[in-house]
């Protein structure tokens, strides 16, 4: 979306102020671990842009809160599973070869937004070590969040997700539905279900200060049913809170109870 487009659809501008009073309206409150996701755009017209979301974010949260968001870099796994867009296979062999290790603080996202951009350039936020499903944290849980994250555990319990269910977190969905939710996934790796199966896939890592294309094999995750899911979860449940920030519509939720409901649900619906 323009940013013309952005000014048309926007009443009133929106700012770090009214942000934040729209933040506690949904009841995010000082001193949470909050999981967030985001669409910059769908919050209207911002003065500031995403660095007044950021700011926001940071203030209702307070010193004793923790931000985090996932700062995933898709495009550093195997090209032979690419589908978004596909390349063509004489491709995939330069790309194994030459694609640029995984670098916490030089690799970029994709496809997270603007907000989580932002957010990872600040000094003192803490990126795990993941090449792609990476999680980015500022706050004093930050480093225990996202110390342990392995390669064969992209979204499951040697991840930040799990870090997130230990710590009781709560999930913002800014702007963006339940099939952003990356909660779900963990949900994958602990329910079972007829056709689950683990893949195999790669990424360029750095070993010993050396680049290596690493081979390992992780589970193979699939959010087509998480708005089937979020749907069921919000209906037989009351512990989704929804509002607006700006004109983003928004929902809030314990993790902890969104990730304990996906794995009966999946466990029943995925046949």
């Amino acid at each position: 979306m323009s940013e013309e487009e952005l000014v048309a659809r926007t009443p009133s501008p929106a700012t770090v102020s009214t942000l934040l009073e729209d933040l506690r309206a949904l009841g995010i409150r000082e001193g949470e671990t909050l999981l967030v996701h985001s669409s910059l755009s769908a919050i209207g017209w911002v003065a500031g842009r995403e660095h007044a979301a950021v700011l926001a974010l940071q203030q209702v949260l307070g010193d004793e809160g923790t931000l985090v968001m996932p700062s995933h870099s898709s495009s550093l796994s195997d090209p032979a599973a690419w589908t978004n867009p596909p390349v063509p296979q004489t491709w995939f062999e330069a790309i194994r070869h030459e694609t640029p290790a995984y670098d916490p603080d030089m690799t970029p996202t994709r496809g997270m937004g603007a907000i989580v951009n932002c957010f990872r350039s600040q000094r003192d936020a803490l990126r795990s070590n993941h090449p792609s499903d990476s999680f980015v944290a500022r706050g004093p849980a930050a480093a225990r969040i996202v110390q342990i994250h392995a390669l064969a555990s992209s979204l499951g319990e040697e991840s930040p997700l799990a870090r997130l269910y230990d710590l009781d977190a709560s999930i913002l969905l800014l702007g963006v539905g339940f099939e952003s939710n990356t909660s779900f996934h963990l949900a994958e790796y602990r329910a079972n279900w007829p056709s689950k199966r683990f893949v195999a896939g790669g990424a360029p890592i750095l070993v010993d200060g050396q680049r290596r294309w690493q081979r390992y094999e992780d589970l193979d995750l699939n959010s087509d049913d998480f708005p089937a899911l979020g749907a069921d979860f919000e209906r037989d449940t009351d512990v989704v809170t929804r509002g607006r920030v700006g004109l983003a519509e928004c929902q809030v939720m314990p993790l902890r109870r969104a990730v304990d409901y996906a794995v009966g649900w999946i466990e029943q619906h995925r046949k």
